[in-house]
């Protein structure tokens, strides 16, 4: 316990005898010092250490030290190794001139715990005016330097993370290039942006996104070294610090190991999740030489890594730099296009495969820049969807091919509709239907007309609500296209599940459709299926005769590409139109002609004499010198037979047998072999590529006789297949009536559930409004002022109002009785035989008239409801 008692030789102690008051009044003022709840303490100024001659409870309890530790002692010892020694000389020259000294204290308490306070040291002078003590008021300020670091700390770090945020990362970055500057290492900055992680907050929330935040902020700090940083600079947006490095190849193993720590799964509210993160990286001094260059440039190298499909990491690079300036000068040009008239449409005819007439339009869009020239769409279209740009471009295509459409009506071009594509941007618009239908109506055109196309990548990010917008815009009546069908992820239920009218298949699958022979069975895959489903089928990028004859062989039913038509402005268009362009006749012959063979082989003079041998059987006899002609061959006409010799440039026979099964399964193939190597082909065929092999040099009427009962052959199994093409039409009409009747009848069930639904609900209505009427006739009765009763036909009170009740008070709760019980008048007047019957009655001093209404006579109700009227004593 410290002294609350002032030292015996201090002035301020006077003679009590004499001085009595003033005795009392230094008593108090001793008492006020000693229970203060500031700490203060009184020094000896006459002594050159200035001891410390007093010190109250709390300064003992402020700095937990007894009161035999103070005493006696200099003020210094309450100083620590974090005080600056210029103000602790300030301190010591204040007091040496006996002025005021301020002193903020950071000391350690003796339990333990880091104290702040702050000391203000002020002279007392004596009766003489000669300063003769100095008191200390020492004030605990730990809770408000507390609050000051908070405030620092949080200006400085996230708040989520507890990661450094900007503020203190471009403190760090600038500290690790001054600390480069002294060596030969460099800083990487690197920008990490998690790839997706919108779908955790909209699927599972925010509270879900913050933990997910919270997981990758622990990871990543446990990927880098003690000396590096590690911040989060908004949303899911980190910054990492790397300092000290001298290879490249160091940067990128870091990344490799924040990519394989990032992808373990995240388990959030019961559920597994798996995130990726892309890396863009800039280099200090290599890429910049500020923070600011650094920034930007780690910013754009991120931007690369997520073009490139995400889970990436890229360093920047001076060509990223100027891809990127020309990015932004496209990109400030693309403003002004729209309203400046740059932007042109051309349209690329899509033809009937059966008809070889044009059905339709594609309108491409294309930029003629004053100064650039015509800039490619593959320039500016990525920059218009990034810029939200693409919404307004869309707009203006919609409205540009309406007016087009409109000419050619005007000018009796009719028969063909017009496709526009849908950019994801427009896609997601909730007014999208609105707007086009707006836009049809503003030009008088049909709905049918109009074909949109929407690729496949636009379904995916959102299934639900791209099948309403699909239904919504299919409501309106115009045409549905899938575009660029098989190069995305989507499942392949998305054909039957959304309402397409028609599949494109994208052209990476055409180009090599002829000797690619997954291509064409990937083709071949979505004809089949796309017409099982009732959907038409384009192909893209048809150039090729070849091309155009397989597809049309294979039931696709429309083409577009520049075997028929490059795209072409609108004159060029009206004029085609006007010319009625169509496929040439050689591609729209149906019929097959008669027995046609192939003889494959690189020695002219042996292809010359096989023909001349066949040529009296009335063969359809083609030739091919090599594997790529023969499957040429193969593409545009109906081979029956091929006939291949062993040698060819640039493939295997074996090769080209197994891509002629796999492409075209029905064609005979059969090979001709010396004696020596026809042993060797025949082991090598262990998967039915080869029919038969023929041994050369042949015997004419053999070969003549194995090559007829091939045909027959043939024909036999080509009569097979078309009566199971016929069956399975047959079938397929039969089920598709079944369909159509099975339809009906759901139609017609479903209607008569639509009946029954609204029955149902105008009868809950009534039933509603019935409520609501009887609620409101008990709610005026309730509040009438004159006493109501309602009996029903037993003469049980079924009704009171306020007034009945504050009337029989007395009685205690009366609904519910026998009113025989409680007042017989009140039975005797619901059975009274008036319809209005009036019988007075005396309740208690008062005198009433009871009014009696039967009911029942206009409702379903029973009973009667009573009035009592009071009436004057001499009534």
């Amino acid at each position: 316990m410290c002294t609350t008692r002032l030292p015996e030789h201090s002035h301020m102690t006077l003679n009590q005898t004499r001085y009595p008051q003033l005795d009392h009044m230094l008593q108090i003022s001793n008492r006020a010092l000693a229970s203060s709840g500031s700490g203060i303490i009184i020094m000896d100024a006459t002594t050159a250490s200035n001891p410390i001659v007093f010190a109250n409870d709390a300064f003992c309890r402020m700095t937990g030290h007894a009161i035999e530790e103070v005493l006696g002692r200099d003020f210094s010892f309450l100083l620590s190794k974090h005080h600056d020694q210029q103000e602790i000389a300030a301190v010591y020259s204040a007091l040496a001139n006996n002025n005021e000294a301020n002193l903020v204290l950071r000391k350690r308490h003796q339990d333990g715990a880091e104290i702040w306070s702050k000391l203000l040291i002020s002279p007392v002078p004596d009766d003489t005016d000669r300063i003769t003590y100095f008191i200390g008021v020492q004030t605990d300020i730990t809770e408000h330097k507390r609050d000051e670091e908070r405030l620092a700390h949080q200006s400085t770090h996230d708040a989520l993370t507890g990661l450094p945020n900007r503020n203190l990362l471009k403190d760090r970055l600038q500290q690790a290039i001054a600390q480069t500057d002294r060596s030969e290492d460099s800083v990487a900055l690197l920008f990490l942006d998690l790839d997706h992680f919108k779908l955790i907050n909209d699927s599972l929330g925010h509270a879900a996104g913050d933990r997910m935040l919270l997981g990758v902020a622990e990871r990543l700090r446990a990927c880098v070294r003690e000396g590096d940083t590690v911040s989060r600079h908004g949303g899911d947006e980190f910054v990492l610090v790397l300092r000290e490095i001298d290879q490249s190849h160091h940067v990128a193993a870091i990344c490799e190991k924040i990519f394989q720590t990032i992808a373990d799964p995240f388990f959030i509210q019961g559920h597994s999740f798996h995130v990726t993160c892309s890396i863009g990286i800039a280099l200090y001094p290599q890429d910049g030489q500020d923070t600011a260059t650094l920034f930007k440039y780690a910013d754009m190298a991120l931007y690369q890594a997520k073009d490139q499909g995400r889970n990436h990491y890229q360093f920047f690079s001076r060509e990223m730099n100027e891809r990127m300036l020309e990015r932004v000068t496209l990109d400030e040009a693309l403003r002004s296009a729209i309203a400046n008239d740059e932007l042109l449409l051309h349209y690329q005819p899509l033809v009937s495969l059966s008809t070889g007439q044009l059905v339709g339009l594609e309108t491409l869009v294309r930029w003629q820049h004053p100064e650039l020239g015509m800039v490619s769409p593959t320039r500016f279209i990525p920059i218009a969807e990034e810029s939200a740009l693409i919404a307004s471009i869309g707009e203006w295509v919609l409205r540009k091919a309406c007016q087009d459409m409109r000419a050619w009506i005007d000018s009796g071009l009719t028969g063909f509709q017009v496709a526009v594509n849908v950019s994801p941007r427009q896609f997601r618009d909730p007014r999208l239907a609105d707007r086009i239908e707006h836009v049809l109506a503003e030009h008088r055109i049909e709905p049918r007309m109009l074909s949109l196309e929407i690729t496949e990548t636009v379904l995916m990010q959102d299934t639900a609500s791209s099948e309403a917008t699909l239904r919504q815009l299919k409501g309106l009546g115009v045409d549905l296209a899938l575009d660029d069908f098989g190069t995305g992820y989507s499942s392949l239920s998305y054909l039957k599940r959304f309402p397409f009218d028609r599949v494109k298949i994208d052209r990476s699958f055409v180009r090599d459709i002829i000797t690619d022979s997954d291509d064409a069975a990937i083709s071949k895959a979505i004809i089949s299926m796309a017409h099982s489903l009732g959907i038409r089928v384009v192909a893209e990028g048809v150039e090729t005769e070849a091309q155009c004859q397989f597809l049309r062989r294979h039931r696709c039913d429309e083409m577009q590409g520049y075997y028929f038509s490059r795209p072409l402005p609108p004159m060029e268009i009206t004029m085609l139109l006007v010319e009625k362009k169509h496929l040439p006749e050689s591609i729209l012959m149906l019929q097959k002609a008669p027995r046609t063979l192939l003889l494959v082989d690189v020695d002219p003079d042996i292809l010359a004499a096989l023909q001349q041998l066949l040529r009296q059987d009335n063969y359809r006899i083609m030739t091919a010198c090599s594997a790529e002609e023969a499957l040429g061959v193969l593409a545009q006409h109906e081979v029956d037979i091929m006939v291949s010799g062993l040698t060819m440039p640039g493939m295997t026979v074996i090769e080209l047998l197994r891509r002629t099964m796999k492409m075209y399964p029905d064609v005979i193939r059969i090979i001709l072999s010396n004696p020596i190597e026809w042993q060797c082909v025949a082991d090598s065929d262990s998967n039915g590529l080869i029919h038969k092999i023929l041994i050369k040099p042949w015997d004419d009427q053999q070969l003549r006789s194995h090559l007829d009962d091939a045909f027959r052959h043939k024909a036999l199994a080509d009569a097979n297949q078309r009566h199971n093409l016929e069956f399975h039409k047959e079938f397929k009409e039969e089920n598709q009536r079944l369909g159509l009747r099975t339809k009906a009848l759901s139609q017609a069930l479903a209607s008569a559930n639509l009946k029954l639904e609204r029955a149902l609900d105008q009868q809950q209505q009534r039933g509603m409004r019935d409520k609501v009427q009887l609620d409101i006739m008990r709610e005026m009765l309730e509040h009438i002022p004159l006493p109501m009763i309602g009996l029903d036909d037993d003469c049980v009170i079924v009704f009171v109002n306020a007034a009945a009740e504050a009337l029989f008070a007395s009685h205690g709760p009366i609904l519910g009785r026998d009113s025989r019980e409680l007042l017989p008048a009140l039975c005797d007047a619901a059975d009274s035989t008036g319809a209005d019957s009036k019988l007075p009655v005396r309740i208690g001093h008062q005198h009433y008239r009871i009014i009696c209404q039967r009911m029942g006579m206009h409702s379903l109700s029973r009973g009667s409801l009573l009035a009592l009227v009071k009436q004057e004593a001499n009534a």
